[in-house]
């Protein structure tokens, strides 16, 4: 038996991410079905300048540089380690995807060269001093007042295990107090964190909308039994929103 080592590891499951991947399949479908949640994150999030300049680091098919584009960020772009992912972009018409390696493309960057870094379902899977690092060069890549925008699964959620353990590629999850302390240590000035909140754009994600708030009430009903705390604060959605203000 020959050992395998943690960059072949990756590499060989980068190699055939869509093909081995059930979640990444029918990327042409999911782009309409995943429109509100994106364009509410680049409404709500992104710089409000159109004319930013924005990196979606490990873009996979583009979905979210798609979102963006169409909402009018013109220099929205993308870059992806998978040759697949970058295939299914090209194939699907999106525009400013390439291929690239994450740590290479950042050492790339030219010190405050940019208005928004986003890593979406990406930064969970490095090692934590990975995690160092990629926060380190894309804050020294962000002009002041950058935002740093990552995706990420929510150790908090009472379904945290299932997208903890959604892909092999995967290292950890985090808190919303895990999160802003790590980025706090890279010297971002601001952490604020969100929920991933069903949006309403048709009659079952209007029923989940109308229904969410009636099931986060119950959860923090029965965090207040464990631990006496109110919840306020809490976030229970599986994924949560961090974004990092230089």
């Amino acid at each position: 038996m020959t050992p395998v080592s943690p960059g072949e590891f990756r590499a060989r499951l980068l190699a055939r991410y869509v093909s081995t991947h059930a979640s990444v399949a029918g990327a042409r479908d999911g782009l309409e079905r995943r429109r509100p949640f994106l364009e509410r994150l680049v409404r709500d999030h992104f710089p409000p300048a159109r004319e930013a300049e924005i990196l979606d680091l490990g873009c996979g098919h583009g979905a979210l540089v798609w979102a963006a584009r169409n909402l009018g960020y013109a220099r929205a772009r993308g870059v992806d380690a998978s040759p697949e992912q970058v295939a299914a972009a090209h194939d699907l018409g999106i525009d400013g995807v390439v291929q690239g390696d994450l740590c290479a493309t950042l050492a790339d960057l030219a010190p405050a060269s940019l208005d928004a870094i986003v890593l979406f379902d990406l930064f969970h899977y490095f090692a934590k001093h990975e995690q160092m690092a990629i926060a380190d060069a894309v804050h020294r890549a962000l002009r002041p007042g950058g935002r740093f925008i990552l995706h990420l699964p929510n150790a908090e959620a009472i379904f945290a295990a299932r997208m903890r353990y959604w892909d092999v590629l995967a290292e950890d999850a985090f808190t919303r107090a895990s999160i802003a302390q790590l980025l706090r240590a890279c010297d971002f000035a601001r952490v604020d964190c969100y929920e991933d909140r069903p949006v309403a754009h048709g009659l079952r994600s209007a029923v989940r909308a109308a229904l969410w708030p009636v099931l986060r009430g119950a959860m923090r009903f029965a965090l207040a039994v464990e631990t006496g705390e109110s919840g306020r604060e809490a976030i229970f959605s599986q994924c949560l929103l961090a974004v990092a203000h230089k």
